[in-house]
């Protein structure tokens, strides 16, 4: 299980006790939660780091590699909102508008993704150009779902906005036509 569960304390009195197969709890809070990377947006972003960094190792292993900065920028990126999310950074820094940041990330590294593989694919016949193109396309695939994703968070939470501002304009508008014929 993910993160593995703290080994009990062995007894003080066993001469055969280890100290070697204890976890450090200062290592362990660098770690996501369990249940964040259960989650969708957890899986995602393990799956956009993953991905990304399968695609840079493919383009640093071929022969030309021009492509290697677009995989490794979306690596450390993907890496850097996994541990943001996970450490509820976003509660943190409440200065940053962090849906808006991660829809741009995805939508610029669908997009950036989708033409280079385009590129690796058509242009170059090297093998490992040919698999960073395939990983690119499965890494296209998968920003695109996110973006998706956050795009549809987003309209809903504007929606919820729109429509409590609505009634409480349709309110004040109702109030005020009543308060008006009462003076008549």
């Amino acid at each position: 299980m993910w993160p593995p569960d703290a080994e009990p304390e062995p007894d003080p009195e066993s001469a055969h006790g280890s100290r070697s197969g204890r976890t450090v709890p200062g290592l362990r809070a660098l770690l996501p939660a369990r249940a964040f990377l259960c989650s969708l947006k957890g899986r995602l972003l393990l799956a956009e780091s993953g991905l990304s960094f399968i695609t840079f190792i493919c383009y640093v292993v071929s022969s030309a590699s021009a492509f290697l900065t677009v995989p490794l920028l979306e690596f450390l990126l993907a890496v850097y909102f996994l541990f943001a999310d996970a450490m509820q950074l976003n509660d943190k820094w409440q200065g940053l508008c962090w849906p808006m940041m991660d829809f741009l990330r995805c939508v610029t590294a669908a997009l950036i993704y989708f033409v280079i593989s385009i590129t690796a694919v058509a242009k170059y016949s090297d093998g490992a150009f040919k698999a960073a193109g395939v990983f690119g396309f499965f890494a296209t695939i998968v920003f695109a779902i996110d973006f998706y994703l956050i795009f549809n968070e987003v309209a809903k939470f504007l929606k919820q906005g729109d429509s409590g501002n609505e009634t409480t304009a349709h309110r004040t508008e109702e109030e005020n036509s009543n308060s008006d014929s009462d003076s008549d």
